[in-house]
């Protein structure tokens, strides 16, 4: 017989793993990934026809170095942004992981907490090699259901002096600061606009959930020694963005390229963005083959889309806290 270890969300929520263990376990992912240690496929999209009311992201990594086998996943997740009329998370996600020398299939899990904490404990990654360490002012837009962790994991990295926040509705982004308010004893303030959230900042976050390409991110707002991280799915930021920065580093540039999706889609489109304008893949920073922030003064964009690696590394979190504390129901698979 064979046996898998289905984990809900209370499950995986009541394993009690802290933001420090998830930061680690991305940021050795990819230190993992910059010396070639992780095989993954490009993400594809599934669109029904909904309406546009969202779609699905597919994504399919593999980590060679946990342990002897590695582990192997696959994580399916939705992206409907109108959930919130309905009362659920626009993002839901559902991840399977095996076992790579034998196919067979170890856990069935609740991938939401991993999607919502493997994209803030990228941003966190990002943000220990490219922002400047005297950091005051984070400025983010967007309340979707990564920003918390993104706001929270950055908020533990710099001494801030205030957190300003925006999102599109304004009871979203008064909940979203009451939340963060008992999260954080760091000022936080919820405005109006993303000019008056990015206004001044050192660190601007856009991760807004856009219908139709919009400029929420202007180019006059990155002020010298910003750190600027874009990731909404649709543009909001301003074509001559780049033409402002001193470095621009991505997760992955074969990730990049591909999709129909990305914050900085139609500058790759229309070659703004290329191999030879990119500075590097975070990847080779983290595994010390490129350096980081070099100068206080430096502008720097990072551009991440979300690697399956880093949903494969905190699988292999949760199913190794998981199996240690008995958590979960074990299902007969055959």
């Amino acid at each position: 017989m064979i046996w898998l270890r289905f984990l809900s969300g209370p499950d995986v929520e009541g394993l009690g793993i802290g933001a420090a263990d998830a930061v680690a376990a991305v940021e050795a992912v990819v230190a993992a990934h910059g010396r070639g240690e992780t095989v993954f496929e490009p993400r594809v999209h599934l669109v029904p026809e909904n309406g546009g009311a969202g779609h699905f992201n597919v994504l399919r990594g593999h980590v060679n170095t946990f342990g002897e086998r590695g582990l192997s996943g696959i994580k399916v997740v939705g992206d409907f942004v109108p959930n919130y009329t309905k009362g659920l998370p626009s993002e839901l996600a559902l991840m399977t992981v095996y076992d790579p020398t034998t196919g067979v299939p170890l856990a069935i899990m609740d991938a939401t907490w991993i999607t919502e904490m493997r994209t803030g404990a990228m941003t966190a990654v990002g943000a220990k090699y490219l922002a400047r360490a005297d950091a005051k002012v984070l400025g983010h837009v967007g309340a979707r259901g990564t920003a918390f962790a993104n706001v929270t994991l950055l908020d533990s990295l710099f001494e801030l002096d205030e957190i300003r926040v925006t999102s599109r509705r304004p009871e979203s982004r008064e909940a979203f600061a009451e939340r963060l308010r008992a999260a954080t004893t760091t000022p936080v303030r919820a405005v109006a606009t993303a000019d008056e959230a990015y206004d001044g900042a050192d660190i601007l976050v856009e991760a807004s959930r856009l219908e139709k390409p919009a400029p929420l991110l202007r180019t006059s707002a990155v002020k010298p020694g910003a750190f600027v991280v874009p990731y909404g799915t649709i543009s909001a930021v301003e074509l001559d963005l780049l033409d402002v920065m001193d470095k621009v580093v991505v997760d992955d540039w074969r990730e990049s390229r591909s999709g129909r999706f990305g914050a900085l889609r139609a500058h790759v489109d229309s070659g703004r963005l290329s191999e030879e304008s990119l500075y590097a893949e975070i990847g080779e920073i983290v595994s010390g083959q490129k350096p980081g922030r070099e100068r206080p003064d430096e502008r720097i964009l990072f551009w991440h889309r979300g690697l399956s690696i880093l949903d494969v590394a905190l699988a292999h979190l949760v199913l190794t806290r998981a199996e240690a504390a008995d958590a979960g129901t074990m299902l007969r698979y055959r």
